[in-house]
C-alpha cells in the first residue's frame, strides 16, 4: 500500500474535484491510502462526501488571500497568474511550501497527484516525493522556457514574458534553496511535476502542442458522466438545439432571439435562471430546465450545441458528433473555442466582429453540413475512449512513481 496526496490548487469550477473522484475511488478499490487537499472544500462537499466513508481524508489547501500589488493586468501567462498568487516574493512563497509541506509530512505521502497545484509540487520537490501531474493544456504546458504566452491575440510588450518568468523562477528556486532541494531549470517544472499526464485530446489543447515527446501521448479530457434533467424539448419540428449559457454574457439576449426567429427549438439551461432569475426570452420555442441536464440524452438529439467553451460540454460534444457554437469568456476557453474552430467542429464567436451577427452563424451551422461532417469525424476519431480506461491508465501511472 501507498500513500497519495491528491492536490488542487488554482482554478474555479467542479471539473478538478470531478476528476480526483474516480481516481480517489480507483486508488482505494486498489489498497491505496487517498487524501485530498483543496482549493474547494465546501462546494466540492456534494460531489466527494462520500469518499469519506471509503476512507478518504478530504483537507483544506493552503491559498493565497492576499492581493498582490505589481503584476500586470490582464495577465498572460502561468507565469503571471502564479506571480498574483504568492510567488512575487520568495518570503511569501516559503509559507505557502511549508503548509504543502506540513500535510505531506503528516500524511507521510509517496506520490503527490497535482491538478493545477505548483505549489504543492514546489513542496514535494523539498521533501523528495514524486509528482504526477494530470489535467488540460492549459495548466499542463509545454516544457519550455520561458512558459508560453497564452494571451496571443494582443501584442505582448517585447522582454515581457522573459522578464517575470525569471522572476517568478527566481522565488521559486530561492524556497528551494532554503530546504537543501535541487533548483529548477525552467519554471515549466512546477505545472509538469515527474511525470506530466496531459489529459485533453490535441484538438482541445490550449497550446495547440502537436505531437508531444517520446514518451508522452494525450490520454483524453477528464469529466464527470452525465447526469442531471432528462431533456424536454419545446414542440414543433425546427431544429433541436442544446444551450448552455450565462446571463452573464453580453450576448445572451441576443442571440437566443436569433434562435427563436430562426424557429430552432431551443432547450435552455441558464444557471442564473435556475438561480431564480427572470427568463431573458419568454417563447414556446425556447424552454428553460429546472436543473442541469443530462448531456448524455440531450446531445445525441441536438443538432447544434451552444456553450461558453468549457472542456466537458465541448469534450462531450465531440464525443456525440455535434457541431458547437462557443461563446468564451476568459482566456482559457478562448484559447479551447480557437482549437475546436481550427478543427473545423464549431465557430468561435469572441473572433468574429461586432455586433454580432448570431442569424448568420446560426444559419451557417444548421444548414451547412462542413461543421457536423467535422464534428462526427472527430467522434469518429475517438469512439474508443472511455473514462475507465482513462482512469486505468492514469491510476497506472501513479503507481510507477512509487518507488521513484
Amino acid at each position: 500500500m501507498a500513500r497519495f496526496l491528491l492536490c488542487w490548487e488554482f482554478g474555479g469550477g467542479l471539473g478538478h474535484a470531478g476528476r480526483f473522484k474516480p481516481l480517489a475511488q480507483a486508488l482505494m478499490r486498489r489498497g491505496h491510502q487517498v487524501d485530498l487537499m483543496l482549493r474547494d472544500i465546501v462546494h466540492t462537499r456534494a460531489l466527494l462526501g462520500d469518499l469519506n466513508a471509503q476512507g478518504a481524508r478530504i483537507l483544506q489547501a493552503p491559498v493565497w488571500l492576499h492581493q498582490t500589488v505589481g503584476v500586470p493586468n490582464p495577465v498572460i501567462s502561468l507565469s503571471e497568474i502564479v506571480m498574483g498568487n504568492g510567488y512575487l516574493k520568495a518570503s511569501s512563497l516559503a509559507g505557502l511550501v511549508e503548509g504543502w509541506r506540513g500535510v505531506m509530512q503528516m500524511a507521510q505521502t509517496d506520490v503527490v497527484v497535482a491538478d493545477y497545484a505548483p505549489t504543492a509540487t514546489i513542496a514535494a520537490r523539498t521533501l523528495g516525493i514524486p509528482v504526477a501531474s494530470v489535467g488540460i493544456g492549459f495548466y499542463v504546458p509545454p516544457d519550455a522556457s520561458p512558459l508560453p504566452p497564452f494571451r496571443t491575440w494582443e501584442p505582448i510588450q517585447a522582454g515581457r514574458v522573459e522578464h517575470y518568468d525569471q522572476q517568478v523562477l527566481g522565488s521559486v528556486n530561492e524556497v528551494l534553496r532554503t530546504h537543501q532541494a535541487p533548483e529548477l531549470a525552467k519554471l515549466a517544472d512546477i505545472f509538469r511535476g515527474d511525470l506530466p499526464l496531459l489529459c485533453t485530446w490535441p484538438e482541445l489543447d490550449h497550446y495547440g502542442r502537436g505531437t508531444l515527446p517520446v514518451g508522452q501521448h494525450y490520454l483524453g479530457p477528464t469529466f464527470l458522466p452525465s447526469g442531471g434533467e432528462a431533456p424536454q424539448w419545446p414542440e414543433g419540428d425546427g431544429p433541436a438545439v442544446f444551450a448552455y449559457i450565462r446571463s452573464t454574457h453580453p450576448d445572451h439576449l441576443a442571440l437566443l432571439q436569433a434562435l427563436d426567429q430562426l424557429g430552432c427549438r431551443t432547450l435552455c439551461y441558464v444557471p442564473e435562471v435556475v438561480a431564480g432569475k427572470p427568463e431573458p426570452l419568454t417563447s414556446p420555442r425556447i424552454r428553460y430546465a429546472k436543473s442541469p441536464v443530462h448531456l448524455g440524452q440531450a446531445l445525441p438529439q441536438s443538432q447544434l450545441v451552444i456553450c461558453h467553451a468549457g472542456e466537458a460540454t465541448l469534450a462531450q460534444s465531440i464525443l456525440a458528433g455535434v457541431p458547437v457554437l462557443m461563446l468564451p469568456t476568459q482566456a482559457e476557453q478562448f484559447l479551447m473555442a480557437v482549437r475546436v474552430e481550427q478543427a473545423g467542429a464549431g465557430i468561435n464567436v469572441a473572433t468574429r466582429p461586432r455586433p454580432t451577427d448570431y442569424k448568420a452563424l446560426l444559419t451557417q451551422m444548421l444548414r451547412q453540413p462542413a461543421h457536423r461532417q467535422a464534428a462526427q469525424a472527430l467522434a469518429e476519431r475517438y469512439s474508443a475512449f472511455t473514462h475507465e480506461g482513462q482512469t486505468t491508465e492514469l491510476v497506472a501511472a501513479f503507481e510507477s512513481l512509487i518507488q521513484a
